[in-house]
């Protein structure tokens, strides 16, 4: 007998709540609405299920274009909104074969979950090298699980394995969202790349992009590759999304492309050693917290964080 299902099957209620598999939202109770993004269109919702925490990410789908007939039939309501000669504005609620939203739920949700996605004031923060130095060291992430590969290097220096990030449903290659994850241990963040990291960041880019060209027919000129700073987890990892899709966290606060990143390395060694660099928090971070408590927002001088 399959283990997970010996677990289910002796009343193991964590593990039940783990493995079960929604079909509907019955019970669910909504708490609060903790983010929104209009130009994203998606929502986060708090809520309780089966007297736990969950939470629910809720994301329009993008339109299925092969299909785009379903839409102009007498299934289709239309309600005007505005009428100004030849054109008109309406609210049209499509047949329910096209109106689907994709929802990823979490649950049992932690304390932790909650505060990842609930929107909160985001603060610009120029960080020094030596500030990186005085905090880095005692953020602590583990390293996200590596099912669902889609390639893998082993190499333990310059290997990598390639995973559909969870924001992508792994169906619409326009939304294409993968992760590559290093094998090596020692390297955290962008701060910790230089000339040694070259064989490494090379061999991302070309077998992640090759990867990408043999399983899902789609080439390097239509991908973005890039490195988040700071990162969500620290065991270093590489973004590659479809150009067609607005991934979070693609803004210039936050996404390094990897060719640049590259390329500045090429030219001075140790480039993201030395470089201040521009970031965002958020007010209920450790990381927040650090520089605030440090006194870094109320001036603009270089401040001392403590470890």
């Amino acid at each position: 007998m399959d283990r997970k299902k010996r677990k289910l099957e002796s009343g193991d209620r964590q593990d039940d709540d783990r493995l079960r598999i929604l079909d509907s939202f019955e019970g669910f109770k909504v708490k609060s609405v903790i983010s929104e993004n209009s130009r994203c269109k998606t929502a986060v919702i708090h809520g309780e299920l089966d007297g736990k925490d969950a939470i629910v990410l809720l994301e329009r789908k993008p339109f299925n274009l092969s299909n785009v007939s379903n839409y102009f039939t007498e299934e289709t309501g239309l309600e005007n909104t505005l009428k100004n000669d030849i054109y008109g504005t309406y609210d049209a609620y499509p047949p329910k074969v096209e109106n689907a939203v994709k929802a990823v739920v979490i649950h049992p949700a932690t304390e932790k979950h909650v505060q990842k996605y609930t929107d909160q004031e985001r603060y610009i923060v120029h960080e020094t090298p030596s500030l990186y130095e005085q905090w880095v060291y005692n953020i602590l992430e583990k390293k996200k699980e590596a099912d669902r590969i889609v390639y893998e290097d082993t190499d333990p220096d310059t290997g990598f394995i390639l995973l559909p990030d969870m924001k992508w449903d792994r169906t619409d290659t326009s939304a294409l969202y993968l992760v590559a994850i290093v094998h090596k241990h020692n390297i955290k963040s962008l701060r910790d790349l230089d000339t040694g990291s070259l064989p490494l960041l090379q061999n991302i880019l070309k077998k992640g992009l090759k990867a990408i060209q043999d399983t899902y027919d789609i080439p390097a000129s239509k991908l973005n590759v890039y490195i988040h700073y700071q990162p969500s987890y620290y065991h270093f990892h590489v973004h590659f999304t479809n150009v067609k899709f607005e991934a979070p966290g693609f803004g210039a606060d936050r996404a390094h492309l990897l060719a640049d990143v590259i390329n500045n390395i090429q030219l001075y060694g140790d480039f993201y050693k030395k470089k201040t660099l521009t970031f965002l928090v958020r007010e209920q971070e450790d990381l927040y917290m650090k520089f605030k408590d440090a006194g870094y927002f109320d001036c603009s001088e270089e401040v001392s964080v403590e470890k």
